[in-house]
């Protein structure tokens, strides 16, 4: 009877976790990223690729045989990076930023190399407990009620984006009403500023787009949400037999970052008892500051609260961290309890077991990265990078307003200012300075040496300059200074 044998490996490419193999390729990874960011200056800002620039270019089928990563790095330089959009760059003014740290890097290689799957205590006891260390370490920073801390009935969660946060208390929010009455006739309520991931979030819930209800604001009231206007639209669903059942108020919204008058809002929500969630994607990390904490007065009368350190606290996507009052009620419309995964720990309830906050099983140990860049940079640091971006967008909102070709076209809150080219006075057709401000965009943009983005509001057509790149300088804010009036004198005299 013949013995298989298995063949002799001739080379060590296939010994995926080889700590030799990792040391050296892992200095070859960072010596690459290092370049990258010495010369980041040097790339055009948005990819100027055409579509199928990869689909087109790269082959049909995967490599035969071990490629060395010296090749693929040299692919990467080559292929890939022609095609990225470069959000690190100092020049990047577009969206809202999505910043780093070198602390952040080597978190993610941390978490990356332990590979924890952290759906219970027990499959990773630290990965849950550092987790509830961090958001309460948050939530004193942000100075949110107790009501939203694991020591009183509510607690907080790492989500990787806010759609996931509105998803999952949009189902809390459900569940809790059809707990109470049967109805199909749920409304939900936001303003025309809200993010549009909450549309797609009450689609993905089930939601018809018919029950979603966005109250239109206005630029005499800085875009916020109007109570009254809230409130009329609510008796008339109440009037009509629906049910208004949850209310999303922003901190900071992505056209304007208007900011909602949370306190007066969560009493309308209230009388109604419908679920009132507040969303301060951007501007939740400003809130660590003192000067930026009256944004959140009133968070007391919410449901739940969500920020996002991967916007603006040195954080790298994707990081979402979520605060509900009410724990019991999150968890009813998420929570599974398999045989497979039955454990002493879980029983006792004395345990949190993450798999019940999330739409996944499998969570990623994100609070690695957000445990080690609070530690690394402290309360002053993080504070200090806050308070130079919005330093140097207050500086760009001076300049602007010293010049009366230009109009401010809402305060600025935060770090975002948009601006456009000023109306000649009260005969100005208001679509002539729509078209101007839009090639005034477009002109600035196709130089690659900057990007911004815009928005539209009350049908006035903004530009918006968002500052918070983590490499960011004062002479990146006069650069793009210097080519917003080049090019406005350009077109103006035209």
């Amino acid at each position: 009877m013949s013995t298989f044998t298995f063949p002799v490996e001739t080379t060590d490419i296939l010994k995926p976790l080889d700590p030799d193999q990792f040391r050296t390729q892992a200095h070859l990874v960072v010596d690459f990223l290092a370049d990258y960011y010495s010369n980041i200056e040097k790339y055009t800002v948005c990819s100027q690729v055409e579509p199928g620039f990869l689909t087109e270019t790269m082959p049909d089928s995967p490599p035969f045989q071990p490629q060395p990563l010296e090749s693929i790095l040299q692919d990467v330089q080559e292929h890939i990076i022609p095609g990225i959009t470069h959000w690190q760059s100092p020049a990047f003014f577009a969206y809202f930023q999505s910043n780093g740290s070198t602390t952040n890097f080597l978190a993610e290689m941390l978490l990356t190399g332990f590979n924890t799957v952290g759906f219970s205590w027990l499959a990773s006891p630290a990965a849950t407990e550092l987790k509830i260390v961090v958001m309460e370490w948050l939530l004193k920073l942000l100075q949110l009620p107790k009501s939203f801390s694991f020591s009183s009935d509510g607690g907080g969660v790492i989500h990787g984006s806010t759609c996931e946060s509105f998803i999952c208390t949009l189902v809390a929010a459900r569940q809790k009403k059809l707990n109470e009455i049967e109805t199909q006739n749920l409304v939900v309520y936001c303003s025309d500023q809200t993010h549009f991931s909450l549309q797609k979030s009450t689609q993905i819930v089930g939601i018809s787009p018919d029950n979603v209800r966005a109250i239109p604001t206005t630029k005499s009231m800085n875009f916020q949400l109007c109570p009254d206007a809230l409130l009329m639209a609510i008796e008339d669903d109440v009037r009509a037999g629906l049910v208004p059942f949850y209310l999303c108020l922003t901190v900071g919204t992505t056209p304007t970052t208007a900011v909602d008058p949370i306190g007066v809002l969560c009493e309308v929500a209230k009388k109604f008892n419908m679920w009132c969630h507040v969303d301060a994607t951007y501007a939740g990390s400003a809130c660590i500051c003192p000067e930026f904490r009256h944004f959140l007065d009133g968070i007391e009368g919410a449901n739940s609260f969500s920020f996002n350190p991967h916007k603006w606290l040195l954080t790298s996507l994707d990081c979402c961290c979520l605060w509900v009052k009410d724990r019991s009620e999150f968890t009813k419309g998420l929570a599974t309890d398999p045989e497979l995964l039955k454990n002493k720990a879980s029983e006792s309830k004395q345990v949190v077991d993450y798999k019940d906050w999330q739409i996944a099983l499998s969570r990623r140990f994100r609070t690695m990265k957000l445990w080690m860049v609070m530690k690394s940079y402290g309360v002053s640091g993080l504070r200090e990078f806050i308070r130079r971006h919005v330093k140097m967008a207050k500086y760009f909102e001076t300049l602007l307003l010293r010049d009366k070709r230009f109009e401010v076209v809402v305060p600025r809150n935060f770090a975002t200012v948009c601006f456009r080219i000023a109306p000649l006075g009260e005969s100005s057709d208001e679509e002539d300075v729509n078209r101007l401000t839009k090639r005034l965009l477009e002109s600035v943009n196709g130089t690659g040496k900057v990007y911004v983005t815009h928005a539209v509001v009350e049908n006035i057509y903004v530009i918006r300059v968002a500052i918070g790149a983590t490499l960011i300088e004062e002479k990146h804010v006069n650069m793009l200074w210097d080519m917003v009036q080049k090019h406005a004198n350009a077109l103006l005299a035209s």
